[in-house]
Parts: structure tokens; sequence; C-alpha cells
């Protein structure tokens, strides 16, 4: 790799906020995510970061610019939304470190940097004394009229690094797609992995 990939907390979290809130509009505009965002929303939806004690971002930085980057808090620190359906999961909340996204320009995949992301990932959760990591995707129609033809899942990627579908662990998020006026509810199924 050319560039670097870092955890960054605390002030370097703060500062580089601005530029993870480019990246959400940029990368989850394509399919499957198809979202429709504003930077005005993602500065109040990134708060949650500048909250967080255990909040970790992970940058992957090229000649100076993050070109991506990967969440994660302590699940009670996250919108009820995504906390709710872990109730019935059999772990508690506070063994939970959520990796709430992970965003990378295209011209960076294939260089292993989603990989470091879940190694940082999952080293932060260790080091907070967190049993368990999860993260959410969304579930989009096979018949999507907007899904590309080549389009191929992270499904293989999460379950070689032990991730599994939550049977029933299903957050709904509403957002406005591309190619709608309005925003509707989306389905995200929980997948999570024991450390």
């Amino acid at each position: 790799m050319s560039f670097e990939v870092r955890a960054l907390r605390g002030a370097e979290l703060e500062a580089a906020l601005e530029d993870m809130a480019r990246l959400r509009i940029t990368v989850f505009r394509a399919w499957p995510y198809l979202y429709d965002g504003t930077l005005d929303y993602e500065r109040a939806y990134l708060q949650a970061y500048r909250e967080s004690e255990g909040a970790l971002l992970v940058a992957a930085i090229d000649d100076g610019k993050i070109v991506g980057a990967s969440t994660s808090a302590p699940m009670e620190d996250h919108a009820g939304e995504f906390a709710e359906p872990m109730h019935d999961s059999g772990v508690a909340l506070e063994k939970i470190l959520y990796g709430a996204e992970s965003v990378l320009l295209p011209e960076y995949r294939g260089r292993g940097v989603g990989h470091r992301f879940f190694d940082l990932r999952e080293q932060h959760a260790r080091s907070l004394g967190r049993s368990h990591v999860a993260f959410c995707s969304v579930i989009r129609p096979a018949d999507h009229p907007l899904r590309p033809e080549t389009y191929r899942t992270n499904d293989v990627f999460w379950t070689k690094r032990g991730y599994a579908p939550l049977e029933g662990a299903i957050a709904r998020f509403s957002w406005r797609d591309l190619d709608q006026k309005d925003e509707t509810e989306k389905r995200l199924q929980f997948w999570m992995r024991a450390l």
C-alpha cells in the first residue's frame, strides 16, 4: 500500500469527521445504499462520535487525504434504531462494539484496507473489554431495478472474518434513495462475531 491506515481517537477523530461526512455521502450513493445525503444531516449523525468516549475512526490516508474510514463505538452509545434489535441477541449491549460503517473510495478497494479496518476495530473492541463486534448491512431485493448486474455482496468477506447474520436482528432506518422523492424505511441485517 502506498498509503497508511491508522486508528484515530479524541482530537484526531474530531478533525476527521468532516471528511468522514463527505465520504459517507460519496460512497453510500452507490448500490446497495443509494443514499441521497446532505452534509447537514451527516454532521448531526456523526455527533455521536464526538460524544462517545469509546469511539474510534480508522482512517485510510493517501498523501494527507482521507480516502476511506471505518467507525465504531460502544453499542449503547448508538441510536435506539440500532441498539434495540440487539436486545434479544443473548449478548449484553455493554459487551458489543458496534461497527457503524466502513467506506472506501472505489479506486482503493482490493488492497487489504477492509481487513485493516476490521483488524483495528476488533483490537479496539478488545481494548474496551468488549466480547463481540457487530455491524449491519442494508437488505435490498435481488430484483431491485437499480441493482447493478455485476454487484457482489460482501457476505463472503464478512463470513471469512468470522461474522454471521443474527437471525431476527433487523434494524429499521429511513433515508431518501437517489431515485425517490421521500424517505423510506430500510431494513438492515445485523452481523456479529465473538472475539
